[in-house]
Formats: C-alpha cells, sequence, structure tokens
C-alpha cells in the first residue's frame, strides 16, 4: 500500500512504531523495519553514547529505514541530531516541536523530520517551520496525550496542513489504518500495539498486565509528573495521586537521583529540561521536580519488571489488545485486514 508515507519514509506500510522510552530499544525497532514498518529508536532514555551504540546495532540487524525519536527541548539535542545524521538515519521524530534550525540542519542532511503533535496549531507551526510531515495524536493515545479525540483531532490537522499526516491514538488493526486513510492519513502510528509484540523487551509478567486490562483500567492521571499521562490503574497510581507533596516530592528527588545516575546528566540539565516542561504550561516548582520522577517510574516497570514501583504508560487499546504477534506477524495482519476492508467497501451494495 503506497502512501504519502511510505514514499517519504521509504518503508513499505504506512504503518509508524512510535518511539517509547524504555520500550523502542534495537531489538524492537529492527523487527520493526524487517517488517516493512517505519521502526523509531526512542533516544530520550539513553546516553550519547548508548545512543550511537544503539543506532549501529539496528543498522546491523536490518537494511531497510528506520527512525530515532528525542526530546526537542533536551540540552543535548543538537549532539543527538548530530548523531542521527552521522548514523545515516532516515528520519527523526520529536516528542515536542523542534526549533526552525534543527529542523533545517537535519533537511540539509537529507533526513526526513517527523514531529509529533496534539493540537492542530501544533501542527501549523512545525508545518511552517519546514517538517516533512507531522504525528497526531489523539487522547486515546498512551503517555502524555491531550483531551481532544483523535476522531476529531484528526481531520482537523489534515485540513489545516499540507503535508502528510500519520495518525497516532487509538489503533491497533487494519480497519483503523482503514478509518484513518479515510480522514485523510497516509498511515497510522502505534505504541501499545508494538509494545505488546513477541519483539518487544518489555518483561513477560508486565505484558500480561496489559493483556489482562479492560479498556476501564487505562485512566489519565497526573500525579505522576503534574502533566496528563494515560496509565494503566494500579495500586502506585492510586497511592501517588492520594499522596501529599511533600512525600510526593521526596519520592521524585530520590527517582530523579537514580535517573541522572543513568542518564548521565547533571542536576543543572535536569533542571533545565524540567523548565522546559514548564514552559507554557501552569506547573507549580514541586510539579517540575516531579517531571524528573518519569523516566525512573518507568523503567521500573519496563525494564525491571516492577509493577509495584513503576508506572504503565498505555493507550486506550490495551483493553481490546489479546494476543503476543511478532512485529511480522502484526504487520501481515493489519495489511490482511485493511484489504479486505477495503474491498468490502468498495463491493458494498
Amino acid at each position: 500500500m503506497e502512501t504519502a508515507l511510505t514514499r517519504l519514509a521509504g518503508v513499505r506500510h504506512p504503518i509508524v512504531q512510535t518511539g517509547m522510552g524504555w520500550v523502542a530499544g534495537p531489538r524492537l525497532v529492527s523487527a520493526t523495519a524487517n517488517a516493512g514498518a517505519l521502526g523509531i529508536l526512542a533516544s530520550a532514555t539513553m546516553t550519547l553514547d548508548q545512543l550511537r551504540t544503539s543506532i549501529a546495532e539496528v543498522r546491523c540487524r536490518t537494511d531497510a529505514p528506520f527512525g530515532v525519536n528525542l526530546r526537542a527541548d533536551s540540552a543535548d539535542a543538537g549532539d543527538r541530531v548530530r548523531l542521527i545524521i552521522d548514523g545515516g538515519v532516515r528520519v527523526a521524530s520529536f516528542a515536542l516541536a523542534p526549533s526552525p534550525e534543527l529542523i533545517a540542519e537535519l533537511k540539509a542532511a537529507g533526513v526526513v523530520v517527523i514531529p509529533s503533535v496534539g493540537a492542530r496549531r501544533h501542527a501549523e507551526k512545525v508545518a511552517a517551520w519546514g517538517a516533512d510531515a507531522v504525528i497526531v495524536q489523539g487522547g486515546e493515545g498512551g503517555g502524555h496525550t491531550g483531551e481532544v479525540a483523535t476522531s476529531v483531532l484528526l481531520p482537523q490537522v489534515v485540513d489545516a496542513v499540507r503535508i502528510p499526516v500519520v495518525a497516532a491514538g487509538g489503533f491497533f488493526d487494519g480497519r483503523g489504518l482503514v478509518a484513518a486513510l479515510a480522514y485523510g492519513a497516509a498511515g497510522v502510528a502505534m505504541g501499545t500495539r508494538f509494545l505488546l509484540t513477541s519483539d518487544s523487551a518489555v518483561p513477560d509478567a508486565v505484558k500480561a498486565r496489559y493483556l489482562a486490562a479492560a479498556v476501564k483500567d487505562v485512566t489519565v492521571t497526573r500525579a505522576v509528573d503534574g502533566l496528563p499521562h494515560r496509565m494503566l490503574r494500579s495500586d502506585l497510581v492510586a497511592a501517588l495521586e492520594s499522596s501529599g507533596r511533600a512525600r510526593s516530592l521526596l519520592h521524585a528527588l530520590r527517582r530523579a537521583a537514580g535517573f541522572r545516575k543513568l542518564s548521565g546528566l547533571t542536576w543543572r540539565q535536569m533542571v533545565q529540561d524540567g523548565l522546559a516542561l514548564r514552559h507554557g504550561k501552569e506547573l507549580s516548582w514541586s510539579q517540575v521536580l516531579l517531571a524528573a520522577n518519569t523516566p525512573m517510574l518507568l523503567r521500573s516497570a519496563m525494564v525491571d519488571g516492577r509493577t509495584d514501583l513503576g508506572v504503565m504508560a498505555s493507550g486506550q487499546v490495551a483493553g481490546v489488545i489479546d494476543d503476543l504477534p511478532s512485529c511480522a506477524e502484526l504487520v501481515e495482519r493489519i495489511m490482511k485486514e485493511a484489504a479486505e476492508v477495503r474491498e468490502r467497501l468498495t463491493t458494498a451494495r
């Protein structure tokens, strides 16, 4: 199935595996790429050396195009951009809007720039700055999310910009792909669906928690870092929501210290990242510090398997997923379903 996305990224199928922190590592990204979709490596939770090594590992595992996701507001974003360029990465994906300067640097090197946004005005801004395409996530999506459903947000963005739009938030099968194409999108991006594959390195016990979840078991909370964050309900989430400010801040500082050690960032850099999150948002200073909590809470579950100590970011689709196919099986199934749906629509009386 050829679309503006497949032509732009050089992939066979209009499907994107999103850059999930601690989840989208070389194994998952290369499996996705080999399946003909666009795999995106998550770099925000990696040091520069780890990112360099991970890019090289993906290169060893596949000859297909892939991408790297990074935070545009991080203190070392420029260094990460240069690693992407030097590593011959096809796509740069951004969790926050990259500056016009970063976009220009990447495009000059032949890298496709695809920021992720959650509002029409953000899509219009990055399109005006020269982005090649945009991923638009509706409120059903996992992790940090907005309030507008994909079915409302997507057509708004498609009508507002003249670059390819990739739909995210609530997609998991071929029916969703056809629906997105009908809205005018050039493809779909999925996080939770790729997390729940046999190629994902997430511990089996954590995957079991996702598979056991119903739609009502996926919630949005501000208790983790002060921003709306969609994740699985758990005892820890309930405890964070009921904790007082002092206790929450103590936990945040402890986990922030752990993340600083893992990431190699200085306290000053972490505070700068927290201030960047605060920009344009009504966050207290304690919430800025709580933002440093998120990487370690996610790592506890997604890497260490400690669902009692960590949080599990999740899209609402977790409530309708009940299997763990390989990436190859998943992509093949989605494309087959999409073809069948399109055939039924064209032959309907």
